[in-house]
């Protein structure tokens, strides 16, 4: 696993702190082994124009898998947001665009034209990261497989798409309705590949197990557990996420750091939001 802590802004070659994190994924994927099939980078961003593309392929940690996922910009500068988004496919076809993908599903995630402070991660089954918007608005994704709890046979390809929002609407990283889909269910923005290869919306462990018990939301003698994000429905436990973890919001502050099996961790948080149930971990390596 590779990480990389920095900013973007409006000063970089594509003009706008969005896009240009959007480079910086890529640039960043395919030193750490990803294949780019598709960038697509069009003439400069003006009104709802401009939208970059990016699909990728990673070969997974047994490095024979075939991982397909996305990333693109999109905005409107006359409704003041500059979004990304995180997608998921089950293939790539090259004359196909990029929703008609196959098995293609979508989360927007909230970002600005202007600086923007990140923390990127990147493995050879996943691509997730942080996002620091303006003042103080973080931003969470995901995609790319997770941990299944099964055989490579019993469930070939667990992918998992978690953004920000339900698809890719004019959402602007000011407004306070959206929420990180690392919370899951209800969220729609929190969607896994099931192993039927149908895509289900999970419930999130702890957030959606036992939420309101005091163990979970508070440190216990000034430790902190630090819980697994574990993915299941009423009927399923799928797996859980790689490197993304519960942690809790009592007296916490948000970018602290901490070490778990020798792996640096950063502390992140839903959006604006402060509660004990609103922060999660990023692992570093």
């Amino acid at each position: 696993m590779a990480y990389e802590v920095g900013f973007v802004d409006n000063t970089g070659s594509e003009g706008v702190a969005h896009c240009q994190m959007l480079l910086k994924i890529k640039t960043f994927a395919e030193a750490n082994g990803w294949t780019t099939l598709r960038y697509l980078n069009p003439a400069p961003v003006s009104g709802a124009t401009g939208t970059r593309e990016l699909i990728m392929k990673g070969t997974g940690l047994s490095g024979t898998e075939e991982i397909y996922i996305g990333f693109r910009s999109y905005q409107d500068t006359g409704a003041d947001y500059y979004n990304l988004s995180v997608a998921g496919f089950i293939g790539y076809v090259a004359g196909n665009t990029f929703i008609t993908q196959p098995g293609y599903i979508e989360s927007g995630v909230p970002a600005h034209n202007q600086r923007v402070d990140y923390w990127l991660v990147v493995n050879a089954q996943c691509i997730k990261f942080g996002l620091k918007v303006s003042a103080g608005s973080y931003q969470g994704a995901y995609t790319g497989l997770f941990f299944r709890y099964g055989t490579p046979s019993q469930y070939p390809y667990p992918l998992a798409v978690i953004g920000m929002l339900n698809g890719v609407p004019g959402t602007r990283y000011s407004d306070t309705a959206y929420s990180t889909g690392f919370k899951g269910s209800p969220s729609v923005c929190c969607r896994i590949r099931d192993v039927l290869g149908q895509w289900q919306t999970a419930f999130s462990s702890p957030w959606n197990a036992g939420t309101s018990n005091v163990g979970n939301s508070r440190d216990t003698g000034g430790y902190y557990p630090a819980k697994k994000c574990i993915l299941y429905n009423a009927n399923n436990t799928w797996g859980e996420l790689d490197g993304i973890r519960f942690i809790s919001g009592f007296n916490q502050l948000v970018e602290n750091t901490t070490v778990i099996d020798g792996k640096t961790n950063v502390v992140l948080r839903d959006v604006t939001r402060t509660g004990f149930m609103d922060y999660f971990l990023l692992e570093l390596n």
